[in-house]
């Protein structure tokens, strides 16, 4: 008989990744949904009281804060593929990432500080925003302009002296209130070479004359601090510029590549509670001779959400590998963010559905997860444009090399 040779993949998680994530799921059951449920999570000054205190509690006892960065950071040093373990069993909360000092938008603007700040930069506003002593935001989308397309953005900064001054107007930006400063996306260049070259990203010290909050933009789910901000004569040092001149668009790519794998990383938390729940909810609502559970119909509804659990997960894991092994994984993110955005909204109304009226209404929290997941299909790239870059990738992998597997994970099959 020969050889059989064993399988080279492997789908579990380390001992010590695992560790983690149990114990993350520990802290979430034990310590913040208690606090999160005793709470009026309308009252905002209720919710910034709960944080804290459960923020401290997660650094000084638990040992579970900034799991995304390296140690010499104050964090955890856990790479992509344990950020997925930890985000999924965290975001089963609405408030555990932030507990854990994870969440957006300063995971993002922590990455992007570390990988293109220069030391000064990162002593003054990387050390406090890992330190939970500062919040932040990215202030990149415009009203004027198509917010996928970034080669299009109006806000001008021109050179004064050591100086830059800006102009310009900014929309859904999430997080500046509260927030001590903006990584601020400008268009510098009038005609440059190439169009991805014409924007450079600043810091920007918030309060600084010339930065205003117009309002929070109401949205379909109410007021999120999603703000609104018109530039006047902003007036910014040449030594707050962020990467080089010109390297505004190849910043904002390198940040949200990642960025958006980790908004699925919390999605498919989000989903897995609302499939559970309608699960739950079938196993215990009689109607017409039987469960829910038993009918057919319902059975399909199940069905489908956990297929596309299933495949949700392993697009995460695959790309997070990717992403951990210095792979090109534009692809791979590119089709989970769509993929896990759909499903998200997807799994959610069946659950609304196999609840009925309950779900529809506001005695559970899925009317609240529906509203939240409608922007998930727009933001940091709206389906069609991912859709129109996997369609390219795909043509050109094709014309390259006569398949289109590259296009598709490029996995070993």
């Amino acid at each position: 008989m020969g050889k059989v040779w064993g399988p080279m993949i492997d789908f579990t998680f380390t001992p010590e990744i695992e560790a983690v994530r149990l114990k993350v799921r520990a802290f979430m059951d034990e310590q913040v949904r208690p606090q999160w449920d005793a709470i009026d999570q309308n009252y905002r000054a209720q919710v910034v009281k709960a944080i804290v205190e459960l923020r401290k509690l997660a650094r000084e006892e638990w040992n579970l804060w900034l799991p995304h960065m390296p140690a010499e950071w104050g964090g955890m040093g856990l790479g992509p593929t344990a950020m997925a373990a930890v985000s999924a069993e965290a975001a089963k909360v609405s408030i555990g990432p932030y507990v854990l000092n994870a969440q957006a938008p300063d995971e993002g603007n922590q990455h992007t500080l570390l990988h293109w700040g220069t030391p000064e930069q990162k002593e003054k506003y990387l050390r406090p925003l890992c330190e939970g002593r500062m919040r932040s935001c990215f202030a990149m989308t415009e009203p004027e302009v198509a917010g996928s397309d970034p080669t299009l953005i109006k806000t001008f900064a021109y050179k004064d002296g050591d100086e830059w001054v800006i102009n310009g107007h900014k929309w859904f930006i999430s997080g500046a209130r509260g927030a001590q400063f903006a990584l601020l996306v400008a268009r510098t260049e009038e005609d440059p070479d190439l169009p991805q070259a014409a924007n450079s990203c600043f810091i920007v010290d918030i309060p600084s004359e010339g930065w205003n909050i117009v309002r929070d933009v109401e949205t379909m789910s109410g007021g999120h601090n999603h703000c609104e901000i018109e530039i006047k004569d902003l007036r910014v040092p040449n030594a707050n510029m962020l990467g080089g001149r010109g390297q505004g668009h190849l910043l904002g790519q390198y940040r949200l590549g990642p960025a958006r794998l980790a908004h699925c990383m919390r999605w498919i938390a989000q989903a897995e509670t609302a499939l559970d729940m309608m699960v739950a909810r079938a196993l215990e609502r009689y109607s017409h001779g039987s469960l829910l559970a038993e009918k057919q119909g319902i059975q399909w509804l199940i069905a489908d959400s956990a297929m596309e659990m299933y495949q949700g997960k392993l697009m995460i894991l695959h790309a997070a590998y990717k992403i951990e092994h210095g792979m090109d994984f534009t692809s791979e993110v590119s089709m989970t963010k769509h993929f896990v955005a759909n499903s998200l909204w997807r799994i959610i109304d069946r659950a609304i559905q196999v609840h009925g009226a309950l779900g529809y209404s506001t005695d559970t929290p899925l009317a609240g997860m529906l509203q939240q997941a409608r922007w998930s299909r727009f933001a940091d790239g709206a389906d069609e444009i991912h859709q129109m870059r996997i369609a390219q990738r795909t043509i050109s992998a094709y014309k390259d090399f006569g398949t289109t597997k590259k296009a598709t994970g490029d996995l070993p099959l």
